[in-house]
Protein backbone atom coordinates (compact mmCIF):
# COMPACT_ATOMS: atom_id res chain seq x y z
CA UNK A 1 0.00 0.00 0.00
CA UNK A 2 1.23 3.44 -0.89
CA UNK A 3 0.96 6.56 1.26
CA UNK A 4 -1.94 8.00 -0.78
CA UNK A 5 -3.97 4.79 -0.41
CA UNK A 6 -3.27 4.67 3.33
CA UNK A 7 -4.42 8.26 3.77
CA UNK A 8 -7.60 7.47 1.83
CA UNK A 9 -8.33 4.42 4.03
CA UNK A 10 -7.57 6.25 7.26
CA UNK A 11 -9.68 9.22 6.14
CA UNK A 12 -12.56 6.87 5.42
CA UNK A 13 -12.33 5.46 8.93
CA UNK A 14 -12.02 8.90 10.53
CA UNK A 15 -15.78 9.38 10.89
CA UNK A 16 -17.95 7.95 13.65
CA UNK A 17 -20.60 6.17 11.55
CA UNK A 18 -18.14 4.80 9.01
CA UNK A 19 -15.86 3.48 11.73
CA UNK A 20 -18.85 1.92 13.51
CA UNK A 21 -20.06 0.30 10.28
CA UNK A 22 -16.59 -1.01 9.48
CA UNK A 23 -16.11 -2.47 12.96
CA UNK A 24 -19.56 -4.07 12.75
CA UNK A 25 -18.64 -5.68 9.44
CA UNK A 26 -15.30 -6.89 10.77
CA UNK A 27 -17.21 -8.63 13.58
CA UNK A 28 -19.75 -10.05 11.12
CA UNK A 29 -17.05 -11.95 9.27
CA UNK A 30 -17.09 -12.98 5.63
CA UNK A 31 -20.84 -13.59 5.65
CA UNK A 32 -21.35 -9.84 5.95
CA UNK A 33 -24.59 -8.00 6.62
CA UNK A 34 -27.34 -6.45 4.53
CA UNK A 35 -27.37 -2.67 4.28
CA UNK A 36 -30.60 -2.32 6.26
CA UNK A 37 -29.19 -4.19 9.22
CA UNK A 38 -26.02 -2.10 9.16
CA UNK A 39 -28.11 1.09 9.12
CA UNK A 40 -30.15 -0.09 12.12
CA UNK A 41 -27.10 -1.15 14.11
CA UNK A 42 -25.16 2.04 13.38
CA UNK A 43 -28.21 4.25 13.86
CA UNK A 44 -28.24 6.10 10.55
CA UNK A 45 -30.77 6.49 7.75
CA UNK A 46 -30.29 4.09 4.81
CA UNK A 47 -29.45 6.87 2.32
CA UNK A 48 -26.84 8.28 4.71
CA UNK A 49 -25.39 4.81 5.22
CA UNK A 50 -25.14 4.36 1.47
CA UNK A 51 -22.83 7.36 1.27
CA UNK A 52 -20.69 6.05 4.12
CA UNK A 53 -20.44 2.58 2.58
CA UNK A 54 -19.43 4.07 -0.77
CA UNK A 55 -16.59 5.97 0.90
CA UNK A 56 -15.39 2.80 2.67
CA UNK A 57 -15.66 0.85 -0.59
CA UNK A 58 -13.62 3.42 -2.53
CA UNK A 59 -11.01 3.25 0.23
CA UNK A 60 -10.64 -0.51 -0.35
CA UNK A 61 -12.08 -1.52 3.02
CA UNK A 62 -15.39 -3.10 1.94
CA UNK A 63 -16.74 -5.71 -0.42
CA UNK A 64 -20.30 -6.03 -1.58
CA UNK A 65 -22.35 -8.67 -3.32
CA UNK A 66 -25.94 -8.90 -4.44
CA UNK A 67 -28.16 -11.62 -3.00
CA UNK A 68 -31.59 -11.35 -4.55
CA UNK A 69 -32.84 -7.86 -3.83
CA UNK A 70 -30.35 -7.24 -1.02
CA UNK A 71 -26.81 -5.96 -1.12
CA UNK A 72 -24.60 -7.70 1.41
CA UNK A 73 -21.54 -5.85 2.66
CA UNK A 74 -18.50 -7.35 4.31
CA UNK A 75 -15.13 -6.04 5.44
CA UNK A 76 -12.36 -6.42 2.90
CA UNK A 77 -9.85 -8.23 5.06
CA UNK A 78 -7.16 -7.95 2.39
CA UNK A 79 -7.57 -4.17 2.33
CA UNK A 80 -7.60 -4.04 6.11
CA UNK A 81 -4.46 -6.18 6.23
CA UNK A 82 -2.68 -3.94 3.74
CA UNK A 83 -3.52 -0.90 5.85
CA UNK A 84 -2.28 -2.57 9.02
CA UNK A 85 0.88 -3.73 7.25
CA UNK A 86 1.49 -0.16 6.08
CA UNK A 87 1.02 1.20 9.59
CA UNK A 88 3.51 -1.18 11.17
CA UNK A 89 5.94 -1.55 8.24
CA UNK A 90 8.65 0.39 10.03
CA UNK A 91 7.78 -0.85 13.49
CA UNK A 92 10.42 -2.00 15.88
CA UNK A 93 13.52 -0.59 14.23
CA UNK A 94 15.32 -3.81 15.09
CA UNK A 95 13.67 -4.05 18.53
CA UNK A 96 10.92 -6.68 18.30
CA UNK A 97 9.77 -6.09 21.88
CA UNK A 98 8.20 -2.84 20.68
CA UNK A 99 5.80 -4.62 18.32
CA UNK A 100 5.28 -7.78 20.37
CA UNK A 101 2.05 -6.44 21.93
CA UNK A 102 0.65 -5.80 18.43
CA UNK A 103 1.42 -9.37 17.40
CA UNK A 104 -0.31 -10.62 20.54
CA UNK A 105 -3.43 -8.56 19.77
CA UNK A 106 -3.52 -9.86 16.19
CA UNK A 107 -3.07 -13.45 17.38
CA UNK A 108 -5.82 -13.12 19.99
CA UNK A 109 -8.17 -11.52 17.44
CA UNK A 110 -7.69 -14.16 14.80
CA UNK A 111 -7.70 -17.16 17.11
CA UNK A 112 -10.94 -16.16 18.87
CA UNK A 113 -13.03 -16.48 15.67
Amino acid sequence: MQLVEAVKALSALAQEHRLSAFRLLVRAGSDGLPAGEIAREVGVLPNTLSTHLTILDHAGLLRSRREGRSVIYSADYDGMGELLDFLVADCCDGRPEICAPLAEVAQACCSSK
